[in-house]
C-alpha cells in the first residue's frame, strides 16, 4: 500500500514497531511491486519500504526523471521524514546507483540521518567508465530489441505494441538516468557496502562489483549468485538471507523464512 504520508514509499506491510527500515530501489523499468513479498521473508523488525519512482504503477501519470541529479534533489527531502529510525538502502541495477547517490548526498550535507548499510545489486561500481552503448535515444524498434537482450521486460509486454507505447517513455527516462550519469569523486561513504551479482550476468562482472570496495571506509562484502542480471527474482530467498546476515551486525536482526 502507498504510505499515506509519502507518495514515494509503497510499503506493502507497514510496521510501526519495526526497528529498521529497508528502502528498496528498483531497476530500470521496475516499480515498487517487485519488492512486495520481501517483508514476509525478513525479520518482523525490518520494515520493507519500496521506493516508487514517478512514471510507473500507481505513479504512472507522474513525469519520470531523466537526470539523476534532479531525481536526488527531489527524492532526498521527500524521504527525510522517513529516516526517523535506523535505515538501510538496497538498490538493483539502476536502483543501486540511485541509492548510492542518495547516501552520498546525505553524507555530503552532514545530515544526522545516515544509512547503516548500502546494498548494491547487479550494479557496476560508479567510478568505472561505461562499456555499453546508450540506448535511451534509440528509435523504437531498436530500443525494443535492446530490451529483449536485457531480459528484464516480460516477453508478452515486448510483443504488445499498445503496452510498449505506454511504457517506452518511462523506460527511456530510466535508461537516461544511468546513461547520462557522470561520476564525481567524493570522500567514500562511512557505512558498509554489500555488493551482489549474478554469475551469468553479461552486463556486470565480478570485477565491476569489486570496484565498490573503494566507495566505503567501512566493511565491504561481495557475494555472487547463480543467475543473470535479474538473479534477484529466482534467488530471492538466498539474497534476503544475505541481506539479513549483513543487517545482524548493527541491529542483531533475524531472517524468518
Amino acid at each position: 500500500m502507498t504510505n499515506p504520508r509519502n507518495i514515494w514509499v509503497n510499503c506493502p506491510c507497514p510496521n510501526p514497531e519495526a526497528r529498521l527500515r529497508l528502502f528498496c530501489f528498483p531497476y530500470a523499468g521496475g516499480g515498487a511491486s517487485i519488492f512486495r513479498t520481501w517483508a514476509a521473508q525478513l525479520s518482523p523488525e525490518i520494515e520493507v519500504c519500496p521506493v516508487q519512482l514517478p512514471g510507473r504503477e500507481n505513479r504512472f501519470n507522474h513525469l519520470p526523471f531523466r537526470q539523476l541529479t534532479c531525481l536526488i534533489q527531489t527524492l532526498l527531502p521527500a524521504l527525510l521524514p522517513e529516516f526517523d529510525r535506523p535505515f538501510a538502502f538496497f538498490g538493483h541495477s539502476l536502483g543501486g546507483l540511485i541509492s548510492f547517490e542518495l547516501a552520498r548526498q546525505l553524507q555530503r550535507q552532514n545530515f544526522s540521518q545516515q544509512p547503516l548499510q548500502l546494498f548494491v545489486s547487479a550494479c557496476r561500481a560508479p567510478q568505472l567508465p561505461p562499456i555499453d552503448q546508450p540506448i535511451h535515444q534509440l528509435p523504437e524498434p531498436e530500443l525494443i530489441q535492446a530490451l529483449h537482450q536485457y531480459n528484464g521486460t516480460p516477453e508478452v509486454l515486448l510483443q504488445d505494441a499498445e503496452m510498449m507505447a505506454l511504457m517506452l517513455p518511462m523506460l527511456r527516462a530510466d535508461f537516461s538516468l544511468s546513461e547520462t550519469y557522470s561520476y564525481v569523486p567524493l570522500s567514500p561513504l562511512h557505512c558498509p557496502i554489500s555488493a551482489f551479482g549474478g554469475l551469468q550476468d553479461k552486463y556486470v562482472s565480478w570485477e565491476d562489483l569489486a570496484g565498490w570496495s573503494s566507495q566505503t571506509f567501512g566493511n565491504f562484502t561481495q557475494r555472487m549468485f547463480q543467475g543473470n542480471h535479474f538473479f534477484l527474482k529466482p534467488k530471492q530467498e538466498e539474497l534476503l538471507q544475505a541481506i539479513s546476515q549483513d543487517l545482524t551486525r548493527p541491529l542483531n536482526l533475524a531472517f524468518t523464512a
